[in-house]
Parts: C-alpha cells; sequence; structure tokens
C-alpha cells in the first residue's frame, strides 16, 4: 500500500498493527485486544483526517497510484463479460480510450472510458490516460453503434486531459473533442457519466456529456489542474494548493453549482482501500439510473439533457 503525505499518521499505525501480528504468529500470544485497539484508531485516523480534505488533497486522492482505474471497473462491473472494441476506422487504436460491450446483470451496456495503465511500461502505451483525437473517434463510434442496437452507454472518466501534441492538433483534436459534445448531446439511448480519478479539461467533457454526470466523492472535475493553472498565473507550480481551492473542482463544489447531478460516496479512507466496496457502490449506482432514465421517451430524455447542459452557467440578476 502506498500512502500520501496527509497520510502518514494512517501509515504509522498500519505499520504498528502488523508487527503486532506478526509477533502473534510467531510467538503464539493473544493480543487480540491490542489489534481491536489499533484497528479502531487506524479507523479514527482515517475518519478524522478524510473528512477534513482540502481540494489539494482530493486532487492527490484521485491520482493515488492503488485507486482503480477504467478496465477494473468495467471488468468487476461486468463480472469479467467484457468484450473490448478496437479502433475509430479511419486512424488507428487508440489505447488511452478503451470501449466495448459488457452485461450489467443481464443488462448490455456499452462502457467507454480513459485507461491510465496501472505500471510505468503500461502507462506509456496507455498515453498517461490521455487520448489522441482518434481515441474520442472511437468512443463517438461505438456510441453510435450503442445507439443503433438501444443500448444504454455508461463513460468511466479519469484523465489529465486530451494529448496536448502537435500530431494530435493536426488530426483535428479540438474537433473531433467538439463532435463528441454535439453527438451525444442528442445520443436516443441513455447516457451516464461517472469522474473516477481525474476529470480535465476537454479531455474529459469528450465523454462527459449524459443524462447523469456523477462523481465519485475524491475526484475532481475542471476545465485546467492545479498545477496548470498555477504555472499560467504564477509562473510556477508552488501555488497549486491556492489554485486548486479557487477552482472550485470538487464533487462538493460541482453539486453545489449544478454542474454534476450527483456524488458517490467512497470507502472510508477513499477507492485505494477497498476496491471490491467501490466497483458494488458503482455498480448499483450504474443499475440505479439506467433503470430510471429507461422509463422516460427518448425525446424527453434527449430535451431534458440538452436542457440541463443549456442551464449551466446561465445567471438571473433580481
Amino acid at each position: 500500500m502506498n500512502y500520501l503525505d496527509f497520510e502518514k499518521p494512517i501509515e504509522e499505525l498500519v505499520e504498528q498493527l502488523e508487527k503486532v501480528q506478526q509477533v502473534a504468529e510467531k510467538s503464539g500470544v493473544d493480543v487480540s485486544k491490542t489489534i481491536e485497539d489499533i484497528e479502531e484508531k487506524v479507523r479514527q485516523a482515517r475518519t478524522e483526517i478524510y473528512n477534513n480534505l482540502t481540494p489539494w488533497q482530493r486532487v492527490q486522492v484521485s491520482r493515488h497510484p492503488d485507486r482503480p482505474y477504467t478496465l477494473a471497473y468495467i471488468d468487476h462491473i461486468t463480472d469479467g463479460t467484457f468484450m473490448e472494441l478496437h479502433g475509430d476506422r479511419t486512424v488507428k487504436d487508440d489505447k488511452a480510450m478503451v470501449g466495448g460491450f459488457g452485461i450489467v446483470d443481464g443488462q448490455t451496456v456499452m462502457f467507454i472510458g480513459q485507461q491510465k495503465g496501472i505500471n510505468t511500461k503500461m502507462r506509456q502505451i496507455r498515453n498517461f490516460g490521455m487520448p489522441n483525437p482518434e481515441g474520442y473517434r472511437k468512443a463517438l463510434r461505438l456510441m453510435k453503434m450503442a445507439e443503433k442496437f438501444n443500448k444504454p452507454i455508461v463513460t468511466l472518466i479519469d484523465t489529465p486531459g486530451a494529448y496536448p501534441g502537435l500530431e494530435a492538433e493536426e488530426r483535428g483534436q479540438g474537433e473531433a473533442i467538439a463532435r463528441n459534445l454535439l453527438e451525444m448531446a442528442q445520443l436516443k439511448v441513455p447516457v451516464i457519466c461517472i469522474v473516477i480519478g481525474e476529470g480535465a479539461s476537454g479531455g474529459a467533457l469528450g465523454i462527459g456529456i449524459g443524462d447523469k454526470v456523477l462523481m465519485l466523492e475524491n475526484t475532481w472535475y475542471s476545465v485546467i489542474s492545479p498545477e496548470s493553472c498555477s504555472s499560467i498565473l504564477w509562473r510556477n507550480w508552488n501555488n497549486k494548493e491556492r489554485a486548486a481551492e479557487a477552482l472550485k473542482l470538487t464533487a462538493t463544489d460541482m453539486l453545489g453549482n449544478k454542474l454534476i447531478d450527483g456524488i458517490i460516496p467512497e470507502p472510508l479512507g477513499g477507492a485505494h482501500n477497498n476496491h471490491q466496496e467501490i466497483f458494488a457502490t458503482v455498480k448499483e449506482e450504474i443499475k440505479k439510473h439506467i433503470a430510471q432514465l429507461q422509463k422516460l421517451d427518448p425525446k424527453k430524455r434527449v430535451d431534458q439533457r440538452i436542457a440541463k447542459f443549456c442551464a449551466m452557467g446561465v445567471v438571473e440578476e433580481a
């Protein structure tokens, strides 16, 4: 288990717990009361720390190396029935964007999301979760396929942004994202978007137009990352904490500003602390919202989706 800087009190208690458990195994001495006491201290420390996270600390949690990524969610939610589909039929298969059909308790669902990679080699192959234009075009192709077969769509958002390289711009990065915004707004099937990690800029928004847009408790969603904001405003990264506060990028801020539709609670200590629990929670949220959205007439669903996004940012003066 990896620990962030502000998790040091938890790390110390866990190390203490492991030592006591090792002593018990070697000596055969009953230390169950001591173990219970330390476990309770660990729970209290996690509760105190995670109930008082700053916006910057939530950004750090969203990037935790032990946090599950898109494919892990899909594999567990679909119980291994996921069939990945590849390619945009124009350039190539973008490894940073994954998608395909999977079955969720008898319901076929199209899953699409950014995949960062679970180790150094895979992160390079996945381009650190930063899609090129062909990634967004692949996502749109799969969405259109889901619409053709009348299957709901679930997108899992976790990206530091769309790839900003010259070749991406040459192949139409901006146009690809803009096309997705237009087309997703008009899809006739239910669309659920869930931010499971980082939700940065157009890279996240390119698969973020849905009937329900949800965020996990310790994620962020913003037009720019705190580091990039700091580098633009102050010419360095030293003010990233101040930038994170000013950007109002946490799930609570986003819900308060009516930019998302709900917050999915994470296990105590964050999603990285209990994968199985967060998988189960996200699965139930997906099933619940699909059931609700399928009751609506497609035209009404599209009208509500468009109206919701058109209302964002509108200010009324008394």
